[in-house]
């Protein structure tokens, strides 16, 4: 009898835990036209208007990188899904920026520029049997941001971005390396 209360107690406390994660890693849509059943909403829209700004604390719009397909990847530091996809958002931007491609890594969190720099630069990741650092733009976004993309509901959320400025995906989570990559080369 006391390993079944055992058991149930330990089942219970992980459901626990497991929606506090939950609620922790979600960020709060503030968007009044946007809704949570709206995940794919932005796809076939134009890209948003929108600046970010970058380590050193100047402005990158987002029009900058017209042109060329771009994979915007709202990520942060303390993200655990975050820190598995960098090996592959590095690993693309090795592939593809030769061929008109970009990753734009768009740090959300609440520290400072110094604390995400000090990240970037220190942090290295096996790709392919190397330890590599972030190769691509690590720039900074907010919430007004976030708003302009129709939202996230949690980290990592990454767009893609046609050479003619259209969203053409949107995955919320992790991304399948093999479908994004797929997508990539379809448009370049």
């Amino acid at each position: 009898m006391k390993k079944v209360l055992l058991i149930i107690g330990t089942v219970v406390v992980l459901i626990g835990v497991t929606v506090y994660a939950d609620r922790a890693t979600r960020v709060s849509v503030k968007s009044k036209g946007a809704k949570l059943g709206d995940a794919y909403a932005a796809i076939g829209k134009p890209e948003p208007e929108v600046t970010f700004t970058n380590l050193e604390g100047e402005n990158v719009p987002l029009s900058r990188y017209k042109g060329k397909v771009v994979l915007v990847n709202f990520w942060a530091t303390w993200c655990e899904p975050c820190q598995v996809e960098i090996p592959w958002l590095i690993d693309m931007q090795q592939k593809y920026a030769s061929k008109g491609f970009t990753v734009l890594g768009v740090d959300v969190d609440d520290e400072s520029n110094k604390t995400v720099s000090a990240y970037a630069d220190k942090e290295r990741f096996n790709v392919n049997g190397q330890n590599l650092p972030m190769n691509y733009p690590v720039l900074r976004g907010d919430d007004a941001v976030a708003d302009k993309f129709g939202g996230l509901l949690g980290y990592p959320t990454t767009f893609v971005i046609s050479r003619d400025g259209k969203i053409v995906k949107k995955v919320q989570g992790l991304i399948d390396l093999e479908e994004i990559s797929k997508a990539i080369e379809s448009l370049l």
